[in-house]
Formats: structure tokens, sequence, C-alpha cells
């Protein structure tokens, strides 16, 4: 019969041949093998590895590193960014804290010397414009007055900031 620390002696011996055969192994298959750090290639190295010249032609919209898209981040927070860039630094005036659907136009004057038109707010006051007048909360301007009629160029910006101008046609209310 085998004594009890006989087992143990011989397993402890088995594992310590067994780690010795391993940093034995280790070692050489070590110095045989050489690590590499392979770092991000710059715009000219890509454009050159995908085959074409040193220059991206001008269909071709190349994003740098810095302007690539966050997936995770809110769309919320892109128009907060957005308004943020929109703010004014000069005082607004009464007719640009007002929306356009908070007017009514109720007379237009077509003269030589220049076209005017009068707007009513919800409160009743008339108000006097005419080309070049801001007015509206989308920093709308006004582009031409017409007989029985007001263009108005506004401005608006989508979820992620980009700004288109549409014209908004203020037509006069007529009385039934």
């Amino acid at each position: 019969m085998r004594q009890p620390g006989q087992k143990r002696k011989r397993n402890n011996l088995l594992i310590t041949a067994f780690l010795a055969c391993l940093f034995f192994m280790g070692t050489e298959v070590g110095a045989a093998t050489q690590m590499v750090y392979k770092a991000p290639r710059g715009l000219k190295e890509r454009s050159l590895a995908a085959g074409m010249s040193g220059q991206a032609s001008p269909g071709l919209a190349v994003k740098k590193p810095g302007e690539k898209t966050d997936p995770f981040k809110s769309f919320l927070s892109l128009q907060e960014e957005a308004n943020q860039k929109k703010k004014k630094k000069r005082p607004r005036t009464y007719l640009e804290t007002l929306d356009l659907s908070q007017l009514d136009l109720i007379a237009t004057i077509i003269d030589r010397r220049g076209n005017w038109a009068m707007v009513r707010d919800a409160k009743g006051v008339g108000h006097v414009i005419r080309k070049g007048t801001r007015i509206g909360t989308s920093e709308g301007v006004v582009r031409e007055i017409r007989e029985g009629a007001v263009v108005i160029r506004e401005k608006h910006a989508d979820f992620m900031g980009k700004v288109t101008t549409k014209d908004v046609v203020k037509k006069m209310l007529t009385r039934q």
C-alpha cells in the first residue's frame, strides 16, 4: 500500500515537470515571434491602399476621424447643439418673438417709393413692415410685398443641424 504523502509528492513532481516543459517551450517559441503594433493609417495611406491616387476625388466624401458620428449620441442632443449655434447675439424685436401663425396680414400698400404692409398680432396691435423686416421665430425676413400677400423667407434646421430656407406666403384676410 501507498503512504498518504506519497500521492501528493507525485502530483507536485508532475506539476513541476509540466510547468518546466511549458517554460522551456514558451521561451523558444517566444524568441521566434515578434510583437508588431499596427497604428491607424493616415488619410493618404488609406486612399493609396484602396487603389486611388494621393488626392481624394471631388465626388468622394472622406470623413476625418474627428468627424465620425457617434452611434450612441441622442438625436435630441444634436438638435440642442444646433439650437445653441443658432442663438443670436443681437437683441430680438417684438415681431421676432411671434410665430407667423400668430400674425394676420390686414393691409398692403403698393407704391413707387416702396411697398408696405401691416400685420396684426394676437393682441390686436398693428405693426408696419416692409422689405427686409425681420419677423417670426425662425429667423424670417420679409422678401417681397405683393398686393394682398407678403412673402417671408424662413430658415429651418433639421435634427442634424442642416439649415434650409423656405418661403412662406402670408395672404390677406378676406371679410365675408
